[in-house]
């Protein structure tokens, strides 16, 4: 845990050594502490820019914080501030467009290239080496500098002329040189910040935090200039900052399965720690958005994902020894893509296309002899509503669809109805009437009454509501008419006009559907859950992240339900992961629903994410594109190669001025769709030229290593976090960093 220790002198020379060292070296793992000012962090350590280029900087501390100027020295300037005004120098950002013309792993073929292209096009050229993704070792060729993107977009057309197709227009940002903190508001006193300086925020003590943009944060800040503007920089310990990414990238919410948090918290330890010292020159090592990994610091954390970390400290993912390039994305779609296919650079072995799905899938057949065939109401299908009210003793089990055919009698009406009040605590004294008809209106009449709903159908119908609904209901009594109105406005009975003859005798289908909706207007009986595995008859389920164990009865009630269609079965299957409703809290369960997504084997099958569509004018694709590609009118867009995940991986362009050929990820920057897994259909306009284009694909991300989604269906299954990383990073190891 952090120790708090407090110096009684002003300037601190030997801690800004200290400081320096680990600020300018690379972190070095182990259990070793770093003490800052008396501010303890655990190594590894890890620098995050939470802004960029800010301006307006408010800075809070939960308890307290010590605020230091730094430069040669240390100088405290607040002994224990609350909040902290800060003014940055935002400087004006001005932008460059450059070309990359080719790339190549190796140094020596990418000289040879920028060569051939200085003699052939006679502008600056040069050879750079891109370390984003952890892609290090990957040569880009690129010339410019090009003041618009104008001017790039006409350099293009004559780099096509002379043979060089594959190329890019790349935006840059330019800053004057390095820019800094100006000032400082401390209790109403404004401080100058000299050139050079940059201001140190330290928590009071080990518990406390510090707030930025209503977001809390464990370790301290600094604030500084650089060529990109002021920064903002979150200096905290590796396993704190995963805290506030897991969270983050995969919600411990929707996606509840330790196993799969786990798989995230190795993808995340593994990729922040082969990537720290990536944005060295501007003193940070990652960014807290998507760029590098979204982290949002103590206001995200839950405790399930905080388990994850903690009870995979210091686990990362290994190939030969070293750290792998731990890329994830969100829905894959059925099947990942080569690395290679989607980002510059060769093969990676752990970075292979692999599908979405598990070579052996277990079902599990279930059985009743107790089933229920369809009954209509108002032309819905009823039975499972019947159902429902057979598993909660309202209803007998054994009636058959002939008998619910018949008109209901009123000591069976009385009954039902009492089983029906119980289950909200109500107790019905008076019967229905004897030998008087059971039709709508009288239905109505002994429900409000057994229910005590009269103060419902006085207050929370309007009269104009109530004469609209009953208009030409006059042959019944004041009561009769009052409960009438009520379930109609509120949806318990159809307009009367759908009634059509609302005076005859109601069968037992109809008692029973309307006892069941004016039932659901207290609460939802039924619970839900989702499949681990099964025993027999035994079905052990997860309902709000807890383990159930639920004895499935001989004569319960199997329904599946497909999209708005429910069945009540025989027998169905269920496998791992599948959700499920049942009614039931002692004793076997008599109702049993399975959810059905459409039949697939894909594991991130249920994502909202799997499938999507866009529809697009050509007008505003061909807008878009001519911002990379100097075509002109856009006449049509051919897929020219697929990867190993069906993903396009290289995208012909044609033009009425020119064509050009996308790769990997720059198709989908260019067409701004959420994956390349897609297909294009043209809709035409009556001269027979593309109006519209029409996107219809799968996943969401690069689709490349683990799949989150996948890795959540996997640990609903009960596959464990090893299992789930090394399905998606093939061959990899798994190993204890420190």
């Amino acid at each position: 845990m952090p120790k708090f220790i407090r110096y009684h002198h002003k300037y601190f020379s030997l801690a800004f050594l200290v400081l320096f060292f680990f600020i300018a070296s690379p972190a070095e793992f182990g259990q070793e502490k770093l003490f800052f000012q008396g501010f303890l962090i655990q190594k590894p350590v890890i620098r995050i820019a939470l802004g960029v280029n800010l301006e307006d900087i408010d800075i809070h501390a939960s308890s307290g914080m010590k605020i230091y100027l730094a430069n040669s020295g240390y100088k405290l300037i607040s002994e224990d501030a609350s909040e902290a005004k800060l003014k940055g120098q935002k400087e004006k950002l001005t932008e460059k467009f450059v070309v990359q013309v080719g790339q190549s792993r190796r140094r020596t073929d990418a000289d040879a290239l920028a060569k051939t292209l200085k003699e052939k096009a006679g502008n600056r050229v040069y050879v750079t080496e891109d370390r984003r993704n952890g892609l290090d070792g990957i040569f880009q060729v690129r010339t410019g500098d090009f003041m618009t993107r104008a001017e790039a977009l006409a350099y293009i057309r004559k780099l096509n002329g002379l043979g060089f197709n594959d190329v890019w227009i790349l935006r840059e940002e330019v800053t004057e040189p390095a820019s800094k903190p100006r000032w400082v508001l401390l209790n109403d006193q404004l401080i100058n910040i000299g050139p050079g300086n940059a201001v140190y925020f330290i928590p009071a003590n080990p518990e406390s935090f510090l707030t930025y943009d209503r977001k809390n944060y464990r370790g301290i800040f600094i604030v500084r200039g650089s060529s990109r503007g002021t920064l903002l920089i979150n200096v905290l310990n590796v396993e704190d900052y995963l805290k506030g990414v897991v969270p983050g990238e995969l919600s411990p919410i929707v996606h509840s399965e330790l196993e799969a948090l786990k798989a995230q918290a190795i993808a995340a330890r593994t990729y922040a720690l082969k990537n720290i010292g990536q944005n060295g020159e501007l003193g940070f090592d990652l960014f807290a958005t998507p760029v590098s990994q979204v982290y949002d610091g103590m206001s995200i954390e839950h405790p399930l994902s905080n388990r994850a970390v903690d009870e995979t400290r210091g686990r990362v993912a290994v190939y030969n020894g070293k750290l792998i390039n731990a890329l994830y994305t969100s829905t894959c779609g059925g099947a990942t893509e080569d690395v290679e296919k989607m980002f510059d650079g060769g093969p990676v072995p752990y970075l292979k296309s692999t599908e979405c799905a598990l070579e052996r899938d277990d079902r599990w057949p279930l059985t009743s002899n107790l089933t229920l065939p369809a009954l209509f109401v108002q032309g819905a299908n009823v039975s499972p509503r019947l159902a429902a009210l057979a598993a909660l003793g309202v209803l007998p089990a054994e009636t058959n669809a002939t008998e619910y055919e018949q008109p209901i009698s009123g000591a069976e009406l009385t009954e039902w109805v009492r089983h029906a009040a119980a289950l909200f605590g109500r107790k019905v004294e008076r019967p229905f009437p004897e030998g008087a008809a059971i039709n709508f209106a009288s239905y109505s009449r002994y429900i409000v009454e057994a229910f005590q709903w009269q103060e419902r159908a006085r207050n929370l119908i309007g009269r104009s509501e109530a004469e609209r609904a009953v208009d030409g209901l006059n042959s019944v009594t004041t009561e009769e008419r009052s409960a009438m109105s009520y379930f109609i406005v509120s949806g318990l009975f159809p307009p009367l006009p759908a009634l059509a003859v609302w005076n005859r005798a109601m069968n037992r289908a109809e008692a029973g559907f309307y006892l069941a909706k004016a039932i659901s207007t207290y609460r939802d009986f039924t619970r839900q859950g989702y499949v681990r595995s099964c025993t027999g008859n035994f079905l052990d389920v997860v309902e709000d992240g807890e383990p159930k164990k639920l004895e499935i009865a001989a004569n319960a009630f199997l329904l599946r339900s497909f999209d708005d269609s429910i069945s009540i079965l025989p027998a169905v299957e269920v496998s791992g992961g599948d959700v499920v409703r049942w009614i039931g809290t002692d004793g076997p369960v008599r109702y049993l629903q399975v959810i059905s997504a459409p039949i697939s084997s894909v594991l991130d099958n249920p994502s909202q994410y799997s499938h999507w569509q866009v529809r697009i004018s050509r007008e505003d694709l061909q807008e878009r594109i001519n911002q990379y590609y100097p075509v002109g009118k856009l006449v049509d867009l051919i897929p020219q190669k697929r990867g190993a995940s069906k993903r396009i991986v290289e995208l012909g362009i044609i033009g009425q001025e020119g064509q050009a050929k996308a790769t990997g990820m720059k198709i989908r920057q260019v067409l701004n769709l959420r994956d390349n897994l897609f297909v294009i259909d043209r809709e035409l306009d009556e001269s027979g030229r593309v109006d519209h284009f029409v996107f219809s694909g799968r996943g969401w991300g690069h689709g490349v290593g683990l799949c989150q989604v996948g890795a959540y269906r996997m640990a609903q299954k009960g596959i464990g976090y090893e299992e789930i990383l090394k399905k998606y990073y093939r061959g990899i190891k798994l190993d204890s960093w420190y």
